[in-house]
């Protein structure tokens, strides 16, 4: 038996809108953090949809003072 790590799209989804609001932000003020034009990015990261790129974890785990570790859900896969 081999333990596979995968990221759990919706629970990281759902994680990264508890962070957000646990840090008081709205999706806009992220946008602007990021400089993003629209909003499209966040919304699909929240949905489990995206995952936010390295470079955008490691600005995600600034501003909401985490360990990207602690924003990413990681479940197993036991494949035989």
């Amino acid at each position: 038996m081999i333990v596979f790590p995968t990221i759990d799209l919706a629970a990281t989804g759902k994680n990264i809108i508890k962070l957000r609001e646990e840090s008081g932000l709205s999706v806009r003020d992220l946008q602007n953090i990021f400089g993003f034009a629209t909003p499209q990015a966040i919304y699909k990261w929240q949905h489990g949809t995206a995952l936010p790129t390295i470079d955008n974890l490691i600005v995600l785990s600034a501003v909401f003072k985490v360990s990207m570790e602690e924003i990413i859900i990681v479940q197993t896969k036991i494949s035989a």
